[in-house]
């Protein structure tokens, strides 16, 4: 095996991470600062406010925030309903003091250049690693969480995402909710 071979088999296995709960653990509290979608300029709990709706949540690490996971973002956002009319996205920009107040100034601008319409975008004021019960691993850019029923279906993690990305969430969706 050459040294390059080598050092490509470890670098992918290096980027075999996990983030977020577990399949089949109940959906935990989401706490997050709503900036864009049915809750703007105030702290809901995203989680008790979906309920039992077909949901993805996902996690986004605000400095890894980029244009390949905003299309990602977006993609997502216009199939999401195609999978069930209540099926919605909630994306939560995780990162540090500092970074919630430089999202809460600039998921209002991203929303007028991607225009979602599916999707809430909120801010969580705490550390990288998300509200308490997510589990999000920091290393992951962006962790997609498929919930259905109150129940977490499966964790996506991701170091590097692009809209070529959507289609195992979604048909991850479409299996837990039943369709």
């Amino acid at each position: 095996m050459t040294a390059l071979t080598l050092a490509a088999v470890l670098l992918a296995a290096s980027l075999d991470i996990e983030s977020g709960p577990k399949a089949g653990e109940k959906v935990p509290a989401l706490k997050a600062f709503g900036l864009v979608g049915p809750v703007e300029g105030k702290e809901t709990d995203y989680a008790a406010d979906r309920k039992d709706a077909p949901t993805v949540y996902l996690f986004v690490q605000a400095e890894h925030f980029s244009r390949p996971m905003a299309r990602f973002i977006k993609t997502l956002d216009g199939q999401v309903t195609g999978i069930d009319d209540k099926a919605r996205v909630v994306a939560v920009w995780v990162g540090d003091k500092e970074t919630f107040a430089k999202t809460k100034e600039r998921l209002p601008l991203v929303q007028m250049s991607i225009k979602l319409e599916n999707t809430s975008m909120a801010a969580f004021d705490g550390d990288k690693t998300g509200p308490d019960g997510w589990g999000i691993n920091p290393d992951a850019h962006l962790t997609a969480v498929v919930v259905a029923k109150g129940t977490v279906a499966k964790a996506f993690a991701f170091v590097s995402v692009n809209e070529t990305d959507v289609r195992p969430v979604l048909a991850e969706l479409k299996r837990a909710a039943g369709k």
